[in-house]
Parts: structure tokens; C-alpha cells; sequence
């Protein structure tokens, strides 16, 4: 036997439910029982018990009964929220540097140079004073600056010209020179100082003090005469705001680099507590503090492995055991009392085990890696439970687990517990609202969604910083989303290990435009047709009774596949008046009937049919005689010893209630088209007729429906074949023509059909 063949028959004999027998209920509890207490271990393992005593765990505003003192020194440090605050703190504080910019006091010198020289040459050029005032006027207008008569008269004014040319000249050649600093480069930063770098200085000046616009232009009226008109006094101002130019800039690598050093001499811890200090005092109310230093020093214990007594230690490490063993038993339960078909199946335990390992260990890599929490691949095992089964088993899932990390030192936070239940519930929660594999990015964009409101409302209770805030949300929405992609494509793996059929499966065989169906509607047209009234009729018959109507629409339109092999010897592909079966003896006749189950199964089989879908095949006829060959065979020949096997299905009869809803609505389907004058009250007769018929004879024994189960299908059918056959207003005739007028001739034989309809 190879080893692969060996493993098959292994899972096989676990899957088998137990019998009366004590070894093999044994064998079978025995082998989950080994599962559980194998998780158990595995979880221990992964998250061990730390090495510290045991210390009381107070919260803020508890009264402690005794004093807690320190064996050894330890050291509290900062949060992540309190270090980023006072990193962002002191890079907030620490002075710009500003570095003297020659190019800019030259490009503004070159600018105000060139304004200087073509207003000169404007009054130079013109003999005539409105010539050279229409230049002037026009000189200004280009450059933004005011031209109004004023202005254009006082240009004119060869000394005041000469006197506003100089003012302008002696601010770029010292106050420029000196630096004169962007006010918005200065509002970058809320620092008291400035740090200020020239050729022979390196000063830090007080942020009033850095030359500005504003100082400039006061400075600037320095240099011109006390008599100077406000008007040329305005033009000097107006001309430096036009062309001014930074000469003191900020140097944005060695203001980072400052605030660089700035963030990293934050010292990490809050404190130091030293051996004999007190941590907690008796009687006293315990503060957030005090709370703090509690679990630093039980921290700073387990890193040095101060250990209790010895049965102490051994003492943690068993209860560890057995509450994780506890925790995971509620799951195992659960599955014992409610889910009898999943605990039943080793391969379904055996996936479920492979899931929670896989949470586990990407948990455990989070803690040790300092990742967030949000990392936890809770979502991923939460969406493949609930794509295989559904929902409430993935919730119940994603709970259990959840209390049981949170239950592990590392992630004991109320953030990892309440981040890690939300995006399980999220995750199985949301498989309701996808029908398609496709569409496996909005099963990720609800989960990291949950993940984003869960950031956002702890946030707020923590009191986290929006930074951190917006990274744990960030990382939520990558596993949410990771979560997604991966679970839809490792599905069908899990769907081939654990022979379950999805709904996005069955959706998928549902399309119409399938190879094996694509043959149906070109080789056995009829059939297809049928086909397809058999699936309207059984899916509303599942509705009716809360069965799987997609099953059961899936199942019809393969339950007949088998007619491709020989289309023209059932009667919905027959032509009129040609009936193969007439030159055929009955026994024959019913071989080539009942064989389209055999063959239908062999095309299933090709095709690649899960086996929820090909069970419809044989089931559909159950083990009913083909009553017209075994009534023609008897009246050919009445002595002859017929075996009834020979003209009845191979069976087996339904075995469960969308076979036995299909079983029905193929019989219905096809009676109800030769219906004469379908009325209400001959529909149900029809269908009360079949169904009774079938339960008479057995076909319904073995599946799981009662009689209102069938009362409610029968009135589904009811109502569909109501709409189908509906009564249709008769219209006016219309003139025929004499072609039309003239009798036709009868074909000299009529089908017979009845054979055919016994398919």
C-alpha cells in the first residue's frame, strides 16, 4: 500500500462515525481528543509561561492590602504614545538653522538694477515731458507697480529719482547683505530661536530678531531724506516687496538632522526604581503611576528569571495548560453538540486544527516581534470557516480564539483583545455579502474597515496619538485585506482536502456557459430545456423548506448530462413523428433508458462534478421501475421469467432533501407539459399525484423530509407551474391566406412518446 493510499484510509476511518462497538467509539473520540490536547500543548509552547513570581494585579483606584517592595532594580519605561509625544516635543522645540544667501540679495540686486536702468532710458528717450510720462507710466504698469500721475511725476524729478535709486542701492548693499529671512520659512517652526549662519558668525537669535519684509522696509526709509514725500517713501517699499528675495534661508538637512538628535536623546525610560524601594503602599489609592511601575517590575522579573519556589513555577506552567486546554475545549464542544457533521469528519477537525495552529503562530511571531497586534491572522481563518460553513461556526471560531490569545502574557491589552474579537466577527460576519471568489476584495475592504473603526475607537479611549492611531489603522487594513486575498486563494486547497462545496463553487458550475452544459444545450436541446424548468421548479421547492437552493439549482442542470450520449431516444429531443424506441424490444428500450444514468455519471466524473453535485444523478430517479418497458415486456410476453431489475434505475434513492425535492420536480416538470388545460386545481392534482406516488413507493424513505416539509414544496410547485402555465387572452384572428386556408395531411403515425417519457 503507498503511504499516499494509506493516509487516505486513515482519514477515511476517523471520518467513519463510531460504531456500537467500544474500540471503535474510542478510536474515533480518541483521535479529537488528541487533537485538543495537541493544540493545547502547541499554544503553551508558543507562548510560554514567563518566569516570575506571582504579584497581585492592581488596577487604577484599588486599595492594595499590603506594601509591594523591590527585590531588584528596574526601570519603567515610556509608552510608545508617551515617547512619540515628547519625541514630536522636542523636534517641536529645536531651532531651525538658517544659512546667508548671497544669490538671493544678487538675483535681487540684478532685478531692481535692470528697473533702474530702463526707467532711466525711458526719461532719456523722450524730449517731450507727456512722451516720457506715457513710457514711465507704461514701465510701471509692466512691473505691478502703482502709475498714477503722482508716482510718474515724481520719476520724472531727476533728484528725487536719483534719491530713491540710492536708497534702493545702499538696502541691497547693507541690509540684504545682512540676511533677510521668508516669513513663511520662519512659521515652519514654533521655535523660540532661530539659529542663523553666516561667513563669520554662528549665532542662535531670538525669533523676533531674524530680519523679516516688514524690517526691511523700515530700515530702507532710513536712507532716504527726512523731506522724502510719503509717495516716494511708498515706491521704495512697493519696489522691494516686487523684487525681494530671501537672503537668509533655511537649511532643511541640518534643521532635520538637529531635530534628528533631538528625538533620539528622548531617554526611553520614565524612571529608575531601585531594590528596597516601595512600588505600592498598603492603604493607598493606586494610581495609573504606581499601576505602571507594578508591571515593570513583574516584567523586569521574568527577564531575569527570578523564580519562586520550584512547584511554584511548575504549578504556573500547568494551570497555563489546563486553562488553555479549558478554553479550547469550549470550541471542541461546540463542534461535539451543534456541529455533529464537522466533529464527525477528521478532515474537517483536522483543518479547523491547521487554522487555529496557523493564528497561533502568526500571534506568537507578533509578540516577539514587537509587530502590532492587528497583524494577528484572525481574519484569515475567521473567512475560510465561514466560507465552508458559515458564519455563526466562524464567529464561535474567531471568540474562542480570541480569549484564548488574549489570554497569553504577551497580548493581555485590552487593545489586543478587543482588535483581535472585532476583526474575527468582521471577517465571518461578512462572508454573507459575497457571492463570487471574485469579489474577495470586498470581504477585505469590511474587515479592514472593522479594523479602521476599532483603531479609531481606541484611540480615543486610550488617549493614543493620532499618529499611532492612524499606523495601527493602516496595519488593520493590510491584514484585513491580505486576510482576504489569501483566504480565497487557498480555498480551493481546503475545499479539495475537506470534499466541501462553497457557494462561489456552485455559483461557478451554475454558469450556463460550461463546457459540459454548453454540450447539453447543442446535443440534447430538449434536455437542456427540461433542464433548466427542473431547476426553477426545485429551487423554489428548497426555498419552500429553508433547503440549499443553489445545491439544488446546480444539481438540475446536470441531473440529465447523461442524455448527451444518446440525445434522440428520450422524447424532449425527438423529432415529430421519429421514435427510435418503435424498432427496439423493451428490455432494450430500458438498458439504453437507465444507462444515462451511468453515462451521466461517467461525464461527471470527466468534467470534474464535486460530489454534492453528481449524488443528484443517480438519486433523481432513485430506484423506480421504467414502468412503460416492464408493462410492454409483460404484454409481448407473459410467461417470460423478466429479472425487474433489468427496467428499473440503479439508484441510490434520495438521500437527502435537495436530491428528493429534485426527484419530485423532474417528474412534475415532465408530466405537467402534457397537461391538458393546466388549471390551478389540475396542477395540484398532478403534483399531489406524483409526490404521493413517490412516497408510496419508497423513493422518499431515506431522506430527511417530513409531510409538511412535502406539503410546502407541492405548494411551491404549485405556484411556479401557475405562472408557467397561466391562462393567455385569446387574440382576434387574422385573415389567412389560401395556403394557410387549405388542410394539411396528417403524418401517417403519431409518436407514441409514452416510452420516452418514462426517462
Amino acid at each position: 500500500m503507498s503511504a499516499g493510499n494509506g493516509l487516505r484510509r486513515f482519514f477515511e476511518s476517523l471520518s467513519t462515525p463510531p460504531a456500537h462497538t467500544w474500540p471503535d467509539a474510542v478510536l474515533h473520540h480518541g483521535a479529537r481528543i488528541v487533537v485538543l490536547l495537541a493544540l493545547a500543548v502547541a499554544t503553551s509552547l508558543l507562548f510560554p509561561v514567563a518566569p516570575m513570581p506571582e504579584l497581585p494585579r492592581y488596577e487604577v483606584g484599588d486599595i492594595p492590602d499590603q506594601d509591594i517592595i523591590a527585590r531588584v532594580d528596574f526601570t519603567v519605561y515610556k509608552s510608545d504614545a508617551e515617547l512619540a509625544r515628547e519625541q514630536a516635543e522636542a523636534a517641536a522645540v529645536v531651532a531651525p538653522t538658517f544659512r546667508l544667501d548671497p544669490a538671493g540679495t544678487d538675483t535681487m540686486t540684478a532685478q531692481i538694477e535692470g528697473l533702474i536702468a530702463r526707467m532711466d532710458s525711458a526719461v532719456a528717450m523722450s524730449a517731450a515731458d507727456t512722451v516720457a510720462e506715457r513710457r514711465l507710466a507704461a514701465l510701471l504698469s509692466a512691473y505691478s507697480l502703482p502709475a498714477t500721475d503722482a508716482e510718474v511725476d515724481l520719476l520724472l524729478d531727476r533728484e528725487r529719482r536719483a534719491e530713491l535709486w540710492a536708497s534702493l542701492r545702499r538696502t541691497l548693499a547693507t541690509e540684504m547683505a545682512l540676511g533677510v529671512a521668508a516669513p513663511a520659512e520662519l512659521e515652519e517652526s514654533r521655535a523660540a530661536q532661530i539659529r542663523v549662519v553666516r561667513d563669520d558668525s554662528d549665532l542662535n537669535v531670538a525669533r523676533e530678531a531674524v530680519p523679516t519684509p516688514p524690517r526691511l522696509h523700515e530700515r530702507a526709509r532710513a536712507y532716504l531724506s527726512a523731506d522724502a514725500p510719503p509717495v516716494l517713501q511708498t515706491l521704495q517699499q512697493l519696489i522691494l516687496i516686487r523684487f525681494f528675495q530671501a537672503s537668509l534661508r533655511m537649511d532643511r538637512i541640518a534643521t532635520e538632522r538637529d531635530r534628528d538628535n533631538a528625538r533620539r536623546a528622548v531617554p526611553l525610560d520614565k524612571e529608575r526604581v531601585l531594590a528596597g524601594q516601595r512600588i505600592v503602599a498598603a492603604h493607598e489609592q493606586v494610581s495609573a503611576e504606581r499601576v505602571e511601575r507594578l508591571r515593570a517590575y513583574q516584567a523586569e522579573l521574568g527577564r531575569q528569571g527570578r523564580l519562586e519556589a520550584g512547584p511554584a513555577r511548575l504549578g504556573a506552567i500547568i494551570a497555563a495548560h489546563v486553562l488553555n486546554l479549558l478554553i479550547l475545549a469550549i470550541f471542541g464542544f461546540l463542534l461535539f453538540f451543534y456541529r455533529p457533521r464537522v466533529y464527525g469528519d477528521f478532515r474537517h477537525v483536522g483543518l479547523l486544527a491547521f487554522l487555529f495552529l496557523a493564528v497561533a503562530i502568526g500571534a506568537a511571531i507578533v509578540s516577539r516581534t514587537a509587530a502590532p497586534v492587528e497583524l494577528v491572522p484572525i481574519a484569515f481563518a475567521a473567512l475560510v470557516i465561514a466560507v465552508l460553513w458559515d458564519g455563526r461556526m466562524a464567529l464561535n471560531f474567531a471568540l474562542v480564539v480570541a480569549i484564548l490569545l488574549s489570554a497569553q502574557t504577551p497580548l493581555t491589552g485590552i487593545d489586543a483583545r478587543l482588535l483581535m474579537i472585532i476583526g474575527g466577527a468582521a471577517a465571518a460576519l461578512s462572508v454573507r455579502v459575497v457571492r463570487r471568489r471574485a469579489q474577495g476584495l470586498i470581504l477585505g475592504a469590511v474587515v479592514a474597515l472593522a479594523y479602521v473603526t476599532v483603531a479609531l475607537a481606541l484611540a480615543l479611549l486610550l488617549s493614543w496619538e493620532p499618529t499611532v492611531a492612524a499606523e495601527r489603522a493602516l496595519w488593520g487594513s493590510v491584514n484585513g485585506i491580505a486576510s482576504a486575498l489569501l483566504a480565497m486563494g487557498l480555498l480551493p486547497l481546503f475545499e479539495t482536502f475537506t470534499r466541501i462545496t462553497t457557494d462561489q463553487t456552485l455559483l461557478e458550475m451554475a454558469d450556463l456557459s460550461r463546457p459540459l452544459l454548453k454540450r447539453l444545450s447543442l446535443e440534447a436541446p430538449g434536455t437542456y430545456a427540461h433542464s433548466i424548468n427542473v431547476a426553477n421548479l426545485a429551487e423554489a421547492g428548497a426555498r419552500a423548506i429553508d433547503a440549499n437552493p443553489l445545491l439544488v439549482r446546480v444539481g438540475a442542470y446536470y441531473h440529465d448530462v447523461g442524455k448527451i450520449v444518446s440525445p434522440q431516444y428520450f422524447i424532449e429531443n425527438q423529432q415529430r413523428g421519429r421514435n427510435p424506441h418503435d424498432l427496439l424490444d423493451p428490455a432494450t428500450s430500458a438498458a439504453i433508458v437507465r444507462g444515462h444514468v451511468i453515462e451521466g455519471m461517467k461525464l461527471a466524473e470527466q468534467a470534474g462534478l464535486p460530489d454534492c453535485v453528481k449524488v443528484f444523478i443517480p438519486e433523481h430517479h432513485g430506484t423506480q421501475t421504467i414502468g412503460f418497458f416492464w408493462d410492454q415486456a409483460r404484454q409481448n410476453d407473459p410467461d417470460a421469467d423478466l429479472d425487474p431489475a433489468e427496467f428499473a434505475y440503479p439508484g441510490p434513492v434520495p438521500r437527502s432533501r435537495e436530491t428528493a425535492i429534485l426527484m419530485l420536480a423532474d417528474s412534475v416538470e415532465s408530466a405537467a407539459k402534457v397537461l391538458q388545460e393546466p388549471t390551478t386545481e389540475r396542477i395540484r392534482g398532478l403534483v399531489d399525484r406524483i409526490a404521493d406516488a413517490k412516497i408510496a413507493r419508497g423513493q422518499l424513505d431515506e431522506a430527511p423530509l417530513t409531510l409538511r416539509d412535502v406539503s410546502a414544496i407541492k405548494d411551491a410547485f404549485v405556484g411556479v407551474l401557475n405562472g408557467m402555465y397561466h391562462h393567455r387572452i385569446d387574440y382576434p384572428a387574422l385573415p389567412r391566406t389560401r395556403a394557410e386556408a387549405e388542410p394539411k395531411t396528417r403524418p401517417a403515425s403519431a409518436p407514441t412518446g409514452a416510452a420516452s417519457r418514462q426517462a
